[in-house]
């Protein structure tokens, strides 16, 4: 069954998400919320995952998530499935508590986009309106932002702190730099919901060097049974590099590319090259060697496949081609005109012979078996009155 990708490497952060099947709650109680912090706690000490942020909603939960282990995906497995068992004896239930796959976000280390997705976990309780603008963040007790503010030697041990007070600029895990840390975090409150865009859509959240080494990363574990944005993205990337690498084995710069006609040999073997080792599509190559149309492309790919199995060049096997196709003649193709059949034949001939004798042979047998006809049936042959004749 096809799906998405997940990358998964030492060191990496994740921003997961996942809802409650059919958008139903995933927590009826703080029982069950407290069932699956304690679940979270289990996970972490399994994996030695370390939680920069998290959040439960009635309906889904928000999760940062830096695994030291690539192992995201047997630990969500284990997570998510725990949960479940749980939540279903303890209401004695049965079946997915979760809608199908979880979303898993990729986010840069640096550059400030942790504490930006941070941020927006923490702020989640604001657009959902479960406080109210006179309360304070840290009063809605289900994110992990008031474990954030206890002081360090009272926090969970899964609770990793000092990346989020760094991207802040905060120096020192005191109370002053919490403090500081929820100020900042506070004063985001009517921030316009586009500034988390990029948050909520994708699937990497950082800089061009990120996401270009992201993009190496799938080139090498991506399959046939995957599919997604980022595939059809470390696809187009990999076929630009080989693009850059032919351009510099023709000694040819990209508007001398452009320059080129359509049909030059010289695309033509990018082309192919790019066919057996990338997955972009015609219309992309196209595009991107100047070679007109997806469909012209693609004639010239087959006239180059059936050349190279003649041994011969595109235009000599299009022309030796087309010389060996019978020419038809139009008297040939008149010639050709399928015969009627013998009964449709023959009622043609005498209906030709009556008219033609109509106006030049009065004596043909035809013409008098046809003048011969009665204009009114006989009474009693045709069955039917003729008496108002």
């Amino acid at each position: 069954m096809a799906r998405k990708l997940r990358i998964q490497f030492s060191g990496a952060i994740y921003h997961v998400m996942s809802r409650g099947d059919r958008r139903e709650d995933i927590f009826r109680d703080d029982l069950d919320r407290e069932a699956f912090l304690k679940t979270l706690a289990d996970a972490c000490a399994k994996t030695g995952w370390q939680v920069h942020a998290f959040c439960l909603m009635p309906n889904h939960f928000h999760l940062v998530v830096e695994t030291p282990q690539p192992n995201l995906v047997p630990g969500m497995k284990w997570f998510l499935g725990t949960y479940t068992t749980r939540f279903n004896r303890r209401h004695k239930l049965n079946g997915h508590v979760f809608a199908g796959r979880y979303k898993s976000l990729l986010v840069a280390g640096n550059g400030g986009y942790l504490r930006t997705v941070c941020d927006y976990v923490h702020l989640n309780p604001v657009r959902a309106k479960l406080v109210s603008s006179d309360e304070r963040l840290h009063n809605y007790r289900w994110s992990s932002l008031p474990a954030i503010l206890l002081p360090s030697d009272q926090r969970p041990e899964w609770v990793r702190v000092d990346r989020l007070l760094g991207e802040s600029g905060i120096q020192h895990d005191d109370a002053a730099g919490v403090s500081e840390l929820e100020r900042r975090l506070e004063s985001r409150r009517e921030d316009a919901p586009e500034e988390f865009d990029d948050v909520r859509r994708g699937w990497c959240f950082g800089d061009d060097g990120f996401r270009q080494e992201l993009l190496t990363r799938i080139e090498g574990e991506a399959g046939s049974q995957h599919f997604g944005s980022e595939i059809h993205e470390a696809a187009e990337a990999k076929a630009s590099r080989i693009i850059d690498e032919e351009l510099r084995r023709a000694v040819w710069t990209g508007a001398e590319l452009k320059l080129r006609q359509k049909g030059d040999p010289e695309k033509i073997v990018i082309a192919r090259r790019l066919r057996a080792e990338t997955t972009v599509t015609l219309q992309w190559i196209a595009a991107q060697l100047h070679m007109g149309t997806k469909s012209h492309l693609s004639h010239l790919l087959y006239w180059q496949r059936r050349a190279d199995t003649q041994n011969q060049s595109p235009q000599v096997a299009k022309a030796s081609v087309k010389s060996a196709r019978p020419r038809v003649s139009v008297r040939s193709r008149i010639a050709r005109k399928p015969q009627q059949p013998e009964g449709i034949a023959a009622i043609d001939n005498v209906r030709d012979q009556a008219v033609g004798t109509s106006f030049s042979a009065p004596n043909n047998d035809a013409a008098t078996i046809v003048s011969s006809l009665p204009l009114t049936d006989p009474a009693g042959v045709g069955g039917f009155d003729t008496s108002f004749d």
